[in-house]
């Protein structure tokens, strides 16, 4: 079927046709709104200037012909979906939650209201014009945001973070491998599980694996099972977590930590969808969809002889890549609050944040991610002793009062050489978060928003001591 012919915004309307449309997409322009009207297909027939003044210059042009769902996601106006129903059934539907896609490389967060144009105006002025789509931007209508939070588990109102809103959404109904990248802490598994429950797997299990907790041996029998007699210790048959995640989604964390040998065992379960136990020939079949994240730079992993490039392209399928929180500080307040109403909760209290103490968590580098923003939550909540999180609350390395180590403690004086002389960013700030936790691996590791057996490994890459 041919592409219906298509009005342009910027072209003259035939004669007696559009001219209602053009006035009415006026007054939504000077009211902040964009107009987008829609043929029976949901194909977009017109869209007012004011789109490109929201979603970015060129969104009209790009738009015209096209789905809906191409602009505003899948998770609206998908076959199945409650709001594409209620339109075909007559009905309005008002202030839904939308992420609009705006150019490759960001999104914003708008409210969506939809409606049936009436016959007799659709026959005056265009008869392929069925509804009627009305979008404003909603970055800072809280209701908007706590809507989203609830459907996606995602808190998000930085551009970056909602293009990967809008990419979640779009792959709803596919079952593409995804490899998410990223700094320690910066929500990897969030945005795993996520993809997870809105997917089309979505009924079946959620299986994570840590793969850098795990010795190589016993990553392999965790990963694929093993039966009885396959090595010491084997007495009976055990299901490996590939085969436990039958029918749902399988994440593997830290994927760059998998050993070459094993490496290629998941090359072939991504190829073939096959494995096998360790001591069993017959192969089984694996129906689980695979995410994988890491903190590692996999390329230069590839470069050094420690990655495989074939299993690298097999996992990037679809690649996520999760900004740190520096780069997007916009979602600082919003993460802040939504964690400390779980962290008040579980403590049965209600409890927020004052703005001399907003303020100094939102210009915070916080290396180590939300995961230390979390950990800094913890420890305010356990010395706040009314409702008002106040500075003297924080942590002291928040506080900027952390008591300064004496000259006769040794493991400061070995920390702080290291610091002077380090020229490797990573190696800085290791040792940096290792001299604030008085060298305590465990605490430090939370810092960092790693886990203590990464830490132990990276320490001994860089030459910490």
């Amino acid at each position: 079927m041919s592409a219906p012919e298509i009005a342009s915004p910027s072209s003259p309307p035939p004669a007696g046709e559009n001219v209602g449309f053009a006035t009415l997409e006026t007054v939504f322009e000077a009211l902040g709104r964009a107009a987008i009207v829609l043929d029976s297909e949901f194909r977009i027939l017109r869209a007012s200037f004011s789109l490109d003044e929201i979603a970015g210059p060129g969104t009209v042009a790009s738009m015209l012909g096209k789905p809906i769902e191409e602009l505003v996601g899948a998770k609206l106006f998908g076959p199945a979906d409650t709001l594409r129903e209620a339109l075909t059934k007559g009905r309005r539907e008002e202030g839904r939650r939308a992420v609009l896609r705006c150019g490759a490389g960001s999104a914003r967060l708008v409210s969506l209201t939809a409606a049936v144009i009436p016959q007799h105006v659709s026959n005056h002025c265009d008869p392929r014009a069925r509804y009627l789509v009305v979008v404003r931007p909603a970055e800072n209508d809280d209701s908007l945001l706590q809507s989203m939070i609830a459907s996606h588990g995602l808190v998000a109102r930085s551009p970056a973070m909602l293009r990967i809103v809008h990419l979640v959404e779009s792959l709803s109904q596919s079952t593409a491998t995804v490899l998410i990248t990223g700094e320690s802490g910066t929500g990897k598994e969030v945005i795993a599980r996520t993809l997870h429950v809105n997917s089309l797997r979505s009924t079946g299990p959620f299986v994570a694996v840590n793969c850098g907790a795990l010795a190589a041996d016993l990553l392999e029998s965790e990963l694929f099972g093993h039966v009885k007699g396959a090595f010491t210790g084997a007495v009976r048959d055990r299901v490996g977590r590939l085969e436990l995640a039958r029918g749902g989604t399988i994440f593997l964390d830290e994927i760059g930590d998998v050993p070459l040998h094993l490496q290629v065992k998941l090359l072939r379960v991504l190829q073939e969808r096959q494995f096998e136990r360790v001591g069993e020939s017959a192969p089984r079949m694996m129906d689980a969809r695979i995410i994988a994240a890491t903190n590692q730079d996999l390329l230069e992993m590839i470069r050094a002889g420690r990655f495989r490039e074939d299993l690298y392209y097999r996992l990037r399928v679809v690649p996520i890549h999760l900004p740190p929180l520096r780069e997007r500080p916009e979602d600082i307040a919003l993460i802040a609050q939504h964690l400390l109403a779980h962290i008040g909760g579980r403590a049965g209290r209600a409890l927020r944040l004052s703005p001399d103490t907003l303020n100094v968590l939102e210009t915070r580098p916080w290396p180590g991610n939300v995961r230390e923003l979390e950990n800094a939550l913890e420890y305010s909540v356990a010395l706040c002793s009314g409702q008002t999180i106040q500075i003297e609350d924080l942590p002291p390395e928040l506080r900027g009062t952390e008591a300064q180590p004496s000259l006769g403690d040794a493991a400061a004086r070995s920390a702080a050489l290291p610091v002077e002389i380090s020229s490797d960013p990573e190696r800085e700030r290791i040792v940096k978060a290792l001299a604030a936790h008085r060298w305590n691996r465990n605490r430090a590791a939370q810092a960092l928003g790693v886990s203590r057996s990464t830490l132990w490994r990276r320490m001994r890459e860089l030459g910490v001591e």
